[in-house]
């Protein structure tokens, strides 16, 4: 008969094994994508509780109007609830009632585009309430909308930066100071440039760093592809284009940072760094913004050792995936995909642009040759040029919302 003590033992060993286990995994997810979301929302999934069953989705339409082709979401008011944000309007939860940001703009997604891409919130002034970043058509102006305070009438407007490049310029921590930054081309002078937001109230301009010579790649108005991960595993989030990466240092305000080529694929949307077949060193997972294709890109070492790449198809099932999200959406602790069809990007001229705009979820099941499972969320909204993946419902469940020439929708997702 074993000793109850040794019974005992035995259970707090096993208990703390795989309780470390699950630590780890989610860790690892968390080291991978903490550069690319607020603290509270890394927090937020940290803490999920594991809930199990079947995923689904329940769509919301805020609005069949094109309006934009990025979207935003954060309490706006101030009543606890999670808002949404897109163009010259917020969407007031739950049921999203339409207030005007801005004087509104008639758009027609057969002839042309917004003035609204990639969005975020934030408190730009730190004054306690969340403002509206907005970055407009590739290579102009990005800006921000200070919140009235509940007050009527319009959001006043402020100009972060007159000319901002690259279709997937957006959000990201580059100094890891838990405070979302804005990355994209300056298309002025042809280099790559991140802008910190103000640290002080009594001082509310954002502070600019380019990181790259004049004329670089990925800076352009137009130019596909851009992300923000740790390359060589020091510690330090590196920014990615399609051409390679540039080399974080110590400091990230200091100028010219040491660029790589890479060969990391086809003109993309959003990029991610991840190690998905499990040997130790970082891959990266793109997707194509006008024609056809999602894959990884693997990194391996040639016969001299230096890394190269070897590219993995993941998905050929649907084209313009100008918006792609890397999160969990199945609680299992590894990150998954969520992209659609951009819906009539290019007005009809894109490969695949009369089919249906779809949007998908991919599972990530990841080992020395990983595998993504696909799952359908809707065949009638797709993407716009970003995609954003957060719990707005407060039920820890990653929900999913996009804005594009379709209109804007919320996916809540729900577990049976």
């Amino acid at each position: 008969m074993k000793h109850p003590l040794a019974s005992t033992l035995n259970q707090i060993l096993r208990k703390s094994f795989f309780s470390n286990l699950s630590m780890y995994r989610l860790g690892l997810l968390i080291l991978t994508v903490g550069w690319l979301l607020p603290v509270n929302l890394l927090a937020q999934k940290a803490n999920k509780t594991k809930k199990t069953g079947a995923i689904s989705f329940t769509k919301q339409v805020l609005t069949e109007e094109f309006i934009a082709e990025g979207v935003a979401v954060g309490d706006v008011n101030k009543d606890g609830k999670v808002d949404v944000l897109a163009g010259a309007y917020w969407f007031e939860a739950p049921k999203w009632q339409k207030h005007e940001i801005t004087q509104p703009e008639k758009f027609f997604y057969d002839k042309g585009y917004s003035n609204a891409f990639v969005s975020q919130t934030m408190d730009v002034n730190l004054d306690g309430w969340l403002d509206f970043v907005r970055i407009g058509f590739p290579g102009k102006e990005a800006v921000w909308f200070e919140n009235p305070k509940q007050k009527a009438g319009h959001w006043t407007a402020h100009t972060i930066h007159a000319t901002v490049g690259n279709e997937s310029a957006g959000f990201f921590d580059v100094d890891g100071d838990g405070k979302l930054d804005l990355l994209g081309g300056n298309s002025a002078t042809g280099q790559m440039t991140w802008f910190k937001p103000p640290v002080s109230a009594a001082n509310v301009t954002w502070q600019q760093t380019a990181i790259s010579k004049e004329k670089s790649p990925g800076s352009e108005p137009f130019s596909h592809g851009l992300g923000l991960g740790d390359m060589n595993q020091d510690g330090r989030p590196d920014v990615l284009i399609k051409e390679g990466w540039w080399e974080a240092p110590a400091n990230p305000l200091q100028p010219d940072w040491t660029f790589h080529l890479a060969n990391l694929g086809d003109a993309c949307s959003q990029m991610y760094a991840y190690d998905f077949d499990k040997d130790g060193d970082q891959d990266v997972v793109s997707a194509s913004a006008h024609a056809l294709g999602i894959w990884w890109h693997e990194q391996v070492r040639n016969e001299q050792g230096a890394p190269q790449w070897n590219t993995h198809l993941i998905s050929d099932k649907f084209t313009q995936t100008h918006g792609l999200s890397f999160t969990d959406i199945n609680s299992d602790g590894y990150p998954d995909l969520v992209t659609g069809k951009r819906y009539f990007a290019h007005m009809g001229k894109d490969p695949g642009e009369y089919e249906p705009p779809v949007l998908y979820w991919f599972e990530l099941k990841p080992g020395k040759n990983p595998t993504w499972i696909p799952h359908l969320i809707d065949d009638s909204s797709g993407v716009g040029v970003h995609v954003v993946t957060q719990d707005i419902t407060q039920d820890k469940l990653t929900d999913i919302i996009v804005a594009n020439k379709k209109g804007v929708f919320v996916f809540k997702q729900e577990r049976k």
